[in-house]
């Protein structure tokens, strides 16, 4: 296939072809993905200041004092502006927002760990992205992982659960399997 791109391309015809097709061989030998297998990484959605920040806090100890709550700093919503129209999958749980009768999930924030803004107090905000997906689908549980594929944007949403720094119009919404 190669001594027929150089061929098609030494005779002049055919050099987009064989440069589109050179560009396929070499994506495919070098296992990279299309941009919707690409798999976002909570961390990624952290500014490192942050990171820094949740790395040097003390250990959380669970002594029924009360709910647990992070710093205020952390709690800012700062976003890595990177991340701004990346195309990708990322797990995570479901708090729904909006259901349809039949309780197809329409809305909801994806957090990154079960019993985030549900039984313990939310996660920072660019830990929890607020996610639409028109078609709606059913989970059996809400401990049940899915995994949602879609463009990531850097935008805000507050409501009385939690809030938000980034948000999806999910193309594609699944169970989650590795």
């Amino acid at each position: 296939m190669f001594l027929a791109m150089l061929t098609l391309t030494s005779s002049g015809r055919g050099t987009r072809l064989a440069q589109g097709l050179l560009a396929i061989v070499l994506a495919g030998a070098l296992g990279i993905a299309n941009a919707a297998d690409r798999e976002i990484d909570w961390l990624e959605l952290m500014p490192e200041e942050d990171l820094n920040l949740l790395e040097s806090m003390p250990e959380i100890e669970h002594d029924g004092d009360g709910p647990v709550t992070l710093p205020d700093e952390i709690m800012t919503g700062r976003v890595v502006p990177e991340m701004d129209g990346v195309t990708g999958r990322i797990p995570g749980f479901v708090v729904p927002l909006k259901t349809t009768d039949d309780m197809r999930i329409l809305e909801f924030f994806l957090v990154p760990y079960y019993g985030a803004c549900i039984h313990v107090p939310p996660p920072p905000p660019n830990q929890i992205i607020h996610v639409e997906y028109k078609e709606g689908f059913t989970l059996e549980a809400l401990y049940d992982p899915v995994w949602i594929e879609g463009e990531l944007v850097v935008e805000n949403t507050e409501n009385d659960v939690a809030k938000s720094s980034y948000s999806v119009v999910a193309s594609k919404v699944e169970r989650y399997q590795e």
